[in-house]
Parts: C-alpha cells; sequence; structure tokens
C-alpha cells in the first residue's frame, strides 16, 4: 500500500479491507504497508506517531494480515552519524514488526551496513534501479528468511523525470525478467518468503511484468501466490 506515504489510513479502513479480502479464513493474502513520508523524508516522526500508526494497522495484525512495512528514505538520506542515531531510533518504534528498509544513498550500500541488518532482524530493501549514475547497483540481497525486492525499472530519465509516473515508465523484457529470475533462484536457500513488487504502473507496464516474472519464476519451480 503505497498511499499510506502520502496520508494516514485509518483502523476502520483497514477492517474494512480485512472483512471484504478474507473471505475463506486460510486465506494467504498479505498487506504491505509503506510508512508515511514523515517518518523518513520529512523526519519529524516520533514514537506516538509510530504508536498511532501501529493503532491504526490493528486489524491486519489481528488477522496477521500484515506483510513487512516498508521505509523508504530519499537519495538525501546519506549516512550521516546524525542520520543514524535518528533511524535507530526510528527502528526501535517498530521493533515489534518486520521492517523493510531501503535506502537510495550509495553510502549506506556497505557489508557492514548489511552485516548490521541480520544482527537486528532487519530485512534489506533490494531494488532494481536504472543503471544511472548516483543510484546504488541492483543488488538482491537477504538479511533475513523473508525477502523484499522493489522492481522500478531501467528509464535512464530517471533524474531528469518530471514526475514519478514518468520516472517508472520503463516495461522490461522477457529477457530482463528470465534474469531476474535466474539470480532469485541462485539465492533461493537464503529465504523462505519473498515479496517482489513492480513500481512501474505507469501505462500498464507492471501488469505486463508481473506475468512474465510468474511465468519465469515457475521455470524454477517456484510458487508464486
Amino acid at each position: 500500500m503505497n498511499s499510506t506515504f502520502y496520508a494516514p489510513i485509518g483502523q476502520k479502513a483497514f477492517a474494512g479491507m480485512v472483512d471484504k479480502a478474507y473471505v475463506q479464513a486460510d486465506s494467504e493474502l498479505k498487506f504491505a504497508v509503506k510508512l508515511h513520508q514523515d517518518f523518513t523524508h520529512a523526519r519529524k516522526g516520533t514514537s506516538d506517531h509510530a504508536q498511532a500508526f501501529l493503532n491504526a494497522l490493528s486489524p491486519l495484525i489481528e488477522a496477521n494480515a500484515l506483510a513487512p512495512l516498508l521505509l523508504q528514505f530519499p537519495h538525501g538520506f546519506d549516512r550521516t552519524r546524525e542520520h543514524r542515531l535518528y533511524l535507530a531510533n526510528l527502528v526501535s518504534w517498530f521493533k515489534d514488526y518486520p521492517l523493510a528498509i531501503e535506502f537510495r544513498h550509495n553510502g549506506w550500500h556497505t557489508p557492514q551496513v548489511v552485516d548490521s541488518f541480520r544482527q537486528q532482524g532487519l530485512i534489506w530493501c533490494s531494488v532494481d534501479y536504472p543503471k544511472v549514475g548516483g543510484l546504488p547497483p541492483s543488488r538482491l540481497i537477504f538479511t533475513e528468511r523473508t525477502g523484499y525486492l522493489r522492481m522500478h525499472g531501467n528509464n535512464l530519465n530517471w533524474w531528469d523525470a518530471m514526475s514519478a509516473a514518468d520516472r517508472h515508465d520503463y516495461r522490461y523484457s522477457e529477457a530482463e525478467m528470465l534474469d531476474w529470475a535466474q539470480a532469485i533462484a541462485n539465492q533461493r536457500q537464503h529465504f523462505d518468503t519473498l515479496y517482489i513488487f513492480f513500481q512501474n504502473t505507469v501505462n500498464a507496464h507492471a501488469y505486463y511484468n508481473i506475468a512474465m516474472l510468474r511465468e519465469a519464476l515457475s521455470q524454477f519451480g517456484f510458487e508464486v501466490l
């Protein structure tokens, strides 16, 4: 759920989602929720804000329908002492819930940080970024038995795009999807569950790419829900 990044959703709305989605008690549907931008971009979140956010999620939590929460930091969130301290506080507010973190600044993409994630039980958000300067390399990394992968596409006009829609205006080829399926299969021993999200929703790119990746993964014997 990306809309929670822009505006909070109340407990009643989440309860309605659970009621509509869980026709059968054994449904495997999960809701992955992105944390509000106050926590990552404005960086003015507090422990009280975090608790209010979690309280709203209680219908998902009680129904065992909560997938990892996502913290997506902007490129300007570099690895300074101030930012490391802020991140430590932020992580502590959500310590009882699976938490995936995406860093767009290269300074965080080090073995030391990855090892720290493993020690703390945090989920490294792997991302396929366009191959342009200023963005981290696209790598699949697992720090927990649950993995998290975001597919941003390979639009080389990333920095010049006038909107998020323009930035993600890219459709993967079947060959690219097969390469990613191979990369996932190569690390099969490192995870039990992998959540994959396509950000290239403009022009229905994600619709076609999901089908491509599903087909490619089936060739390696994966169960895709």
